[in-house]
């Protein structure tokens, strides 16, 4: 059945919903939440998954603290410095027989599939060829050539030791499922941006919130125990899954009309992309109140980043187990699941921007608490869990607010300018504090900390922000600048 539903012949006592040049009935609007939960399952199971695994697995090679989190956030952070901006003005500009958002994933998604399953197939690998750069005959040779030469010792060492030629293995892997993932995220919201009537964003992205959640019990209660030992089955698996279930997704779900993009002003390539460039920062960075919610946002975002980066590392470090953990994480989700819908239907009723700071007050009193007393096992899960459960408060309320804030039309280009405050502080924000931690001998009550300042900065953006949102109409009638 396809989402989208030409009611021109229907009875006008009908209720139908539009979004864009979409129209749809009742029937029509439960298949297009049923395709697009249907694919969110899928991509929240990849995402839900193969982060905490390979952070298990780095984790497991006993990298330091600053490499872990230069893997684990600053370079996900550059990709999407690099990379958000262009596909984003690239998909919002593009018109085809698929629609603009549809032929962007079909790339994307197999993509994020290889890197996936090179993930899951890493150790194999990392084994073998450290095995053949130091035994007869492919390693003689390699001595043989590297001896004597500038730097010849300094690789010959690296290639001796397996952390080191695992961690390159797994960065060529994991870059490629970052640039997939990172590439398809702006996309992934922007068909929704299209596709969803607007007045039901909050509740849609509850149920969102809602089937994300259940991906995160499933694989943490029942799966995430497995992992030290099953580390690569599972990887392949979810990378199997997610291909399969999210292609069938790209193939159902239906995208309307679009006015003409705006058309290139310069002539040739170097001189169109200077002129687009020189359009993209005006638009976006040139507005006081845009600049003042890219802050807000940028902010709210990092703030949940340094417990949940160094999580599995401070769990361990403290002794708790994998099992534990990973079930105290499930508990989180069935919390966080039993309030999505609600949360959706406030963020529906009072708007985002209100929901969103409430809960950023109350992750304030959280981190301070965990910064106070997360010293042991027990504090640790007790701090962990209401982190997790107000983190998800805030995705879960927040979850619209971007679409309720920037331009419609020009949504993808506006919150990858977002995105692009995000990518800069998470390149040093991961690093920085994985150094701390390492100088300080693993004392990981600073992600506490750094959670908490990050969270007071979100609240002062957000104070600034909310009188120029009342000026531009508040929550009943907004009106977003141009």
């Amino acid at each position: 059945m396809d989402v989208t539903d030409n009611l021109a012949s229907s009875k006008p006592a009908t209720k139908t919903w539009t979004a864009g040049t979409l129209t749809y009935s009742l029937p029509a609007l439960v298949a297009l939440f049923a395709w697009l939960l249907f694919g969110d399952f899928a991509w929240s199971m990849r995402d839900r998954s193969v982060g905490p695994m390979s952070q298990w697995y780095l984790n497991h090679l006993k990298v330091p603290s600053l490499l872990f989190a230069l893997l684990v956030t600053s370079l996900p952070a550059l990709i999407q410095l690099l990379v958000v901006p262009l596909i984003s003005v690239k998909s919002d500009r593009h018109r085809g027989r698929w629609g603009r958002r549809i032929p962007f994933l079909l790339i994307t998604t197999p993509m994020a599939v290889l890197g996936t399953i090179g993930l899951g197939f890493t150790p194999f690998f990392a084994a073998w060829l450290h095995e053949v750069c130091n035994s007869a005959p492919f390693g003689t040779w390699l001595h043989r050539s590297l001896d004597g030469i500038p730097f010849g010792a300094w690789v010959l060492s690296m290639i001796a030791d397996e952390m080191v030629v695992s961690v390159i293995c797994f960065s060529i892997c994991w870059t490629s499922f970052e640039v997939a993932t990172i590439a398809g995220k702006p996309v992934f919201d922007g068909l929704l941006n299209d596709v969803v009537p607007r007045p039901l964003l909050g509740r849609f992205y509850g149920l969102f919130r809602a089937v994300s959640l259940i991906d995160g019990m499933i694989f943490n209660y029942w799966i995430m125990g497995y992992v030290p030992t099953h580390f690569s089955i599972i990887m392949i698996t979810v990378g199997l899954f997610y291909g399969m279930a999210f292609m069938w997704v790209c193939f159902k779900v239906k995208e309307g009309d679009y006015p003409p993009p705006p058309r290139n002003e310069g002539n040739g390539i170097t001189a169109s992309f200077f002129v687009e460039a020189k359009r993209y920062c005006r638009e976006c960075f040139s507005h006081p109140y845009y600049l003042s919610v890219f802050v807000m946002m940028m902010a709210a975002s990092l703030c949940f980043g340094p417990i949940n980066i160094f999580c599995i590392p401070y769990a361990q470090h403290l002794g708790v187990d994998m099992k534990l953990y990973g079930q105290a994480v499930a508990l989180t989700y069935l919390i966080s699941l039993t309030l999505a819908y609600l949360l959706g239907w406030l963020a529906d009723r009072f708007h985002p921007l209100r929901m969103a700071i409430g809960v950023l007050i109350g992750y304030a009193l959280v981190t301070a608490w965990g910064w106070a007393y997360a010293h042991n096992a027990k504090t640790f899960l007790i701090a962990w869990v209401l982190h997790g459960v107000l983190s998800g408060c805030y995705f879960t309320s927040a979850a619209s607010l971007s679409l309720r804030l920037f331009p419609h039309e020009k949504f993808a280009q506006f919150a990858s300018a977002a995105g692009i405050f995000i990518a800069v502080s998470n390149i040093f924000m991961g690093p920085l504090l994985g150094s701390m931690i390492d100088r300080s001998h693993g004392a990981y009550r600073y992600t506490f900390a750094a959670a908490f300042l990050l969270t007071l900065i979100a609240l002062v953006a957000a104070c600034v922000v909310y009188p120029m949102f009342k000026k531009r109409g508040g929550p009943n009638s907004y009106v977003a600048p141009e």
